[in-house]
């Protein structure tokens, strides 16, 4: 055997042994939304998300409720790849006179970061503002807390100076509101 056929054989059994980033087990399950600890909800009165990680896939579900209207809606993300999402769902869609473009695509990715512990997905959506079509980009993260009870969701936006931080308590059984 030569030296870099022995070489590359060693760099190679290394590189199995490496673990790739897997997801976060804890963010699975239901969260509901405790607005003492989070930005404004306007337009809103509660909000519980339901997370399902299954492979690569990330869908996240969100049940909202506004007096007697109910919104469910559900992103899909996958973290090996960029996705291309119709009727991408936005928190605050409602109450910030941006609105999603009509036949809309929206990309998607998401990736695990900090050794796994925490989802970072990243979305260009076109909306509507006053001026016409932008295209508004959006960083989230997901984060959850040591203990596995609480999840704080940070948003960043592209068309605003401050984050978004949304906090939500684990809800032991997946009931939505």
């Amino acid at each position: 055997m030569t030296t870099a056929f022995r070489i590359f054989i060693n760099i190679f059994l290394i590189l199995l042994l490496i673990p790739s980033v897997l997801a976060n087990p804890n963010l699975i399950g239901c969260w509901r939304f405790d607005p003492a600890l989070s930005s404004p909800l306007d337009g809103w009165h509660k909000m519980d998300i339901i997370i399902q990680i299954q492979g690569n896939e990330v869908k996240i579900t969100y049940n909202m409720l506004w007096r007697t209207s109910k919104v469910i809606a559900t992103n899909t993300f996958d973290t090996t790849q960029t996705l291309d999402l119709r009727d991408f769902f936005r928190i605050e869609q409602r109450h910030m006179a941006v609105y999603p473009v009509q036949q809309g695509i929206t990309k998607a990715t998401a990736a695990w970061i900090d050794d796994g512990r925490t989802l970072r997905t990243e979305v260009f959506t076109p909306v509507e503002v006053s001026q016409g079509e932008v295209i508004m980009r959006i960083t989230t993260e997901y984060r959850v807390s040591e203990t596995g009870d609480k999840l704080t969701l940070i948003e960043l936006h592209s068309s605003r100076t401050r984050p978004l931080v949304y906090v939500f308590k684990k809800v032991p059984t997946e009931e939505p509101q």
